[in-house]
């Protein structure tokens, strides 16, 4: 999607989209003689300017030019509204056969970042995936191409281009790596594609491999994926964009690309989605590309823990015991609870190699958080009170919300083995918690650690303001306001 910024309406052919700030419609004064056909469709509609709601109109006295009156509500914020006013406008007109829409903000107090935020939701919500699409009719073929933001205040363009265009690019990333099928994307090749799309960002790529992570001692990550073909790989990205010697800010994502259940395996309804198990492996990558797209004043590093879970004749068994990087024994009570398996052996890795003082992993970890909390917020669990309120804050701002979620000793009591150092699930009771548990015994003393949840969230069955249905690419607006709330400053 093209995104431009403009004093003034453009010549030539488009479509114009007005907002309606409930009754304020200060839009409408530019139309001239049509204003009074356009209110009265606006009236038999019931239009009352509510957020998200549309009217279409075509204007006879403008060569017939499609008008696309977009609400956004009469008590909400400009900062609130403005993305959603870009996605609304995108969605209806994306396969209308326009090509060019012209949002006019004139009239409306949008400042320089509310307006830039107009061209975010545009270019979040344009977003498809066709690629393997061969036969769609015209008709189903996007032909907006073009988006003029017109009337935000001055500096509008150099906030959209210096803050909001790299998210464009790392949301990308992390949905195309989402939506692609298992066949596509395995650990090596997730590898493969990530150093391709960040090959001049600037950020440092280094890969473990199957012989290294051995050497490691990496039981767990490695205990998941031995039933695959596929290999699996320790994917690790760094931003070096704050002073030299700090101490980087670690992100970690599992990233199991397809999850069967291994030899528990899953319900065959269904399991196609299980192409998403590695969407907080997707959220860190797409994090990482945005954070370095807008040069951001931090040091990062993101780990991406890449296996496949498979059931062949090699694969791990229920009952089996494997030793971690950290030395610790696990009782493999239940392969298809191998996502904190791979966190594990990932977050010991990173601290030995890092020395972090955070952590923030983030999995499509359990269904019971999807029980909990349905599609409309990830879990956090954390050591650090401090941490977690922090990453709040930037799910609030960012959009991508959380909600907390408690740990304590009874809990962890739950997963204590009479075998081994601990099973790797509880009981069927607080399965998210027992979860978060799990990962918590791996991060080391004065480590402020924060495990994210977001099972319910990487993939949407309903569309929303600003992505149609599929991949959301949630994480990266968090992580990336998490960095600037909270490292940059």
């Amino acid at each position: 999607m093209l995104i431009r910024f403009a004093d003034t309406r453009p010549a030539g052919d488009f479509a114009l989209v007005l907002p309606a700030a409930g009754s304020k419609q200060p839009g409408l004064d530019s139309l001239g003689t049509s204003k009074a056909a356009v209110e009265a469709t606006l009236k038999r509609s019931r239009f009352e300017g509510e957020s998200g709601a549309t009217v279409e109109h075509f204007v006879e006295s403008d060569s017939g030019r499609r008008l696309l009156v977009v609400g956004t509500g009469a008590d909400t914020s400009a900062s609130d509204a403005a993305e959603k006013l870009g996605g609304t406008a995108v969605a209806k007109l994306q396969t209308s056969g326009e090509s060019h829409a012209v949002i006019d903000l004139t009239g409306l107090n949008y400042d320089a970042d509310a307006a830039a935020r107009v061209a975010l939701g545009a270019a979040l919500r344009s977003w498809r995936f066709d690629r393997y699409r061969t036969r769609l009719k015209d008709k189903q073929k996007p032909t907006l191409i073009e988006i003029t933001v017109v009337g935000g205040k001055a500096g509008a363009e150099e906030r959209y281009a210096s803050r909001y265009a790299a998210i464009v690019s790392g949301v990308t990333l992390t949905r195309e790596l989402v939506t692609e099928p298992a066949n596509i994307i395995y650990p090596e090749s997730f590898v493969a594609r990530v150093r391709e799309e960040v090959k001049d960002s600037g950020l440092e790529l280094e890969v473990l491999g199957l012989e290294e992570m051995t050497k490691l001692g990496m039981g767990a990550l490695l205990g998941v994926s031995q039933g695959s073909v596929r290999k699996p790989q320790l994917l690790v990205l760094k931003w070096s964009g704050g002073k030299a010697g700090d101490t980087p800010t670690v992100f970690i994502g599992k990233g199991v690309t397809f999850d069967t259940g291994g030899i528990s395996i899953k319900p065959a309804q269904n399991m196609e989605s299980m192409k998403w198990d590695m969407g907080g492996a997707g959220a860190v990558a797409g994090a990482l590309l945005a954070l370095a797209g807008r040069k951001a004043k931090a040091n990062v590093i993101g780990v991406c823990g890449l296996v496949e879970n498979m059931p062949d004749g090699n694969a791990q068994r229920p009952g089996d015991v494997v030793t971690t990087m950290s030395g610790q024994t696990v009782e493999v009570i239940n392969t298809d609870a191998e996502g904190r398996l791979v966190l594990c052996d990932a977050i010991t890795w990173a601290q030995k190699a890092y020395k972090p003082k955070v952590i923030v992993d983030l999995a499509t970890l359990t269904g019971a958080m999807v029980i909990a909390l349905g599609h409309e917020m990830a879990g956090i669990f954390s050591n650090d009170e401090s941490l977690a309120k922090n990453l709040i804050r930037a799910a609030n701002a960012s959009g991508d919300l959380l909600w907390r979620q408690p740990l304590g000793e009874a809990y962890d009591r739950l997963i204590d083995s009479p075998i081994a150092d601990m099973k790797n699930v509880g009981p069927r009771e607080a399965g998210s918690i027992t979860a978060a548990q799990f990962i918590k015994r791996f991060v080391d003393d004065g480590v402020a650690w924060a495990h994210l949840d977001i099972a319910g969230m990487a993939w949407s069955d309903k569309a929303s303001a600003t992505c149609d249905k599929g991949a959301t690419g949630f994480g990266v607006r968090l992580l990336d306001q998490y960095i600037a709330d909270s490292v940059e400053g």
